[in-house]
């Protein structure tokens, strides 16, 4: 399986040190100003100005449920650039980069393991990031197990299954396998089996119901999900916890005309979240704003845990 063939490859994370050169960009983009994102062209002939704009929310839980949590912003997303706007649910990392890459997806947020691989290969240009009114961020990696599963460590999953989300997932794939090949010396393969649910929910759903032994999980997800009680906090026990990893990121394709891109980020900053169902559904995570952020500084540790894991971003 490739999935497993990459994971043998995983370096020690502790030595892993991020250098520009060691990020690229793909060869349609480039990147003048060193801040690591593709330029907007200054060709205006390379420019896009759609009549309608498409957005989409990462594929961490069932697209359907984020379509309504959505349409309120996406209302004020319209009203502030003049032009329709459309929610785009997407069913897996993969499909919304390639969306993005065709020039069938303008706007989006993607989650905080694909935002390089969208970065390098998709034009995404990200400037916002969910934040608690402190300006706090962020969210844990967890691996998880059921009660009396007999797993009470990490070093338990010897000759176990632990369930990852997707390959480009920080905390269901890069974090997890880093951290346990660096900080325990563990790999698929030798020490546990690996297996791929798809997505966060799927994982947590799976460990609660005792169809996975253990999974890792981005615990703001788990967190949303023990809010909507779709399921209990008494059916999950935390085995690892994780140092804190910047959340979503937000932002535009790259090739949007300047006027368009301004006039979407400042939406996303205009936006008052009080009694939307936006502040109701991440309210639960305590976030309650978007603050500006930068893929150079905020995304610095996951390209480090990116090339712990040997990750190559390949965009033919």
């Amino acid at each position: 399986m490739k999935y497993l063939a990459r994971l043998t490859a995983i370096a020690a994370l502790a030595t892993a040190t991020p250098t520009l050169a060691e990020f690229q960009l793909g060869d349609r983009y480039v990147d003048n100003d060193g801040d690591l994102i593709a330029d907007i062209p200054t060709d205006a002939s390379e420019l896009i100005d759609p009549g309608t704009l498409i957005f989409a929310y990462t594929p961490v839980e069932d697209p359907a449920v984020y379509a309504e949590v959505w349409a309120g912003f996406l209302d004020h997303l319209s009203e502030a650039t003049g032009k329709d706007v459309q929610f785009f649910p997407v069913q897996s990392n993969a499909a919304q980069i390639e969306a993005m890459r065709a020039g069938r997806l303008h706007i989006a947020g993607f989650n905080t393991g694909s935002n390089p691989l969208a970065v390098a290969c998709a034009g995404f240009r990200p400037f916002a990031m969910m934040a608690a009114e402190d300006g706090s961020f962020g969210y844990e990696m967890e691996i998880i197990t059921y009660p009396d599963s007999g797993i009470e460590k990490v070093e338990d999953l010897k000759g176990k299954t632990l369930a990852f989300t997707s390959e480009t997932s920080n905390s269901g794939f890069k974090a997890p396998s880093a951290i346990l090949a660096a900080e325990f010396g563990m790999k698929p393969g030798d020490d546990f089996e690996a297996t791929f649910s798809g997505a966060h929910d799927s994982s947590i759903l799976g460990v609660a119901n005792k169809d996975y032994i253990a999974a890792s999980i981005a615990n703001s997800v788990k967190g949303r999900m023990i809010d909507r009680e779709v399921v209990t906090e008494d059916q999950l026990v935390i085995v690892y916890k994780s140092q804190t990893f910047p959340t979503t990121g937000y932002g535009t394709v790259y090739n949007l005309t300047p006027e368009l891109q301004e006039a979407i980020r400042e939406a996303f900053f205009s936006f008052d979240w009080e009694g939307t169902a936006l502040a109701e559904e991440f309210g639960r995570n305590g976030e309650d704003q978007f603050i500006e952020i930068t893929f150079k500084d905020d995304w610095s540790v996951i390209r480090t845990i990116d090339e712990a894991n040997g990750v190559v971003y390949e965009c033919n």
